[in-house]
């Protein structure tokens, strides 16, 4: 039980920090802006993805959160990542920015696999 909450704290941790955090406070940067003209998308669509992330990550983060809202966030995460990796496949080829999401998809996996461990026994 308590190897399960350290590696479902660590892995949410990573990623907060990763989806919630980075995103909230780059976001609005030059880099960041063109990320999302590179692959094609209106600006809109980065900033909607941000509150989206935002929420997601604190729905991840906060315990008080019902469950099928972390059920959602997990889901919605799990399709952030595998879009994000096509889009950069057909934008750039294979490269390590195709590959990089599904590295998060296997952090993901961690967390919500814990997630699960750790409501089951409790």
């Amino acid at each position: 039980m308590k190897k399960n909450k350290i590696i479902f704290w660590i892995a949410t941790g990573i990623i907060f920090l990763w989806e919630g955090v980075l995103p909230a406070l780059t976001s609005q940067t030059e880099l960041a802006k063109e990320g999302i003209r590179h692959l094609g998308y209106p600006g809109y669509f980065g900033n909607a993805l941000t509150i989206f992330k935002v929420l997601g990550a604190l729905a991840l983060i906060i315990p008080q959160v019902p469950k099928r809202l972390k059920e959602l966030a997990y889901a919605g995460f799990l399709f952030d990542f595998i879009f994000a990796s096509i889009s950069h496949f057909a934008v750039d080829g294979m490269d390590f920015q195709s590959f990089f999401p599904l590295i998060f998809i296997g952090i993901l996996a961690l967390s919500y696999n814990n997630y699960r461990k750790l409501n089951s026994a409790g």
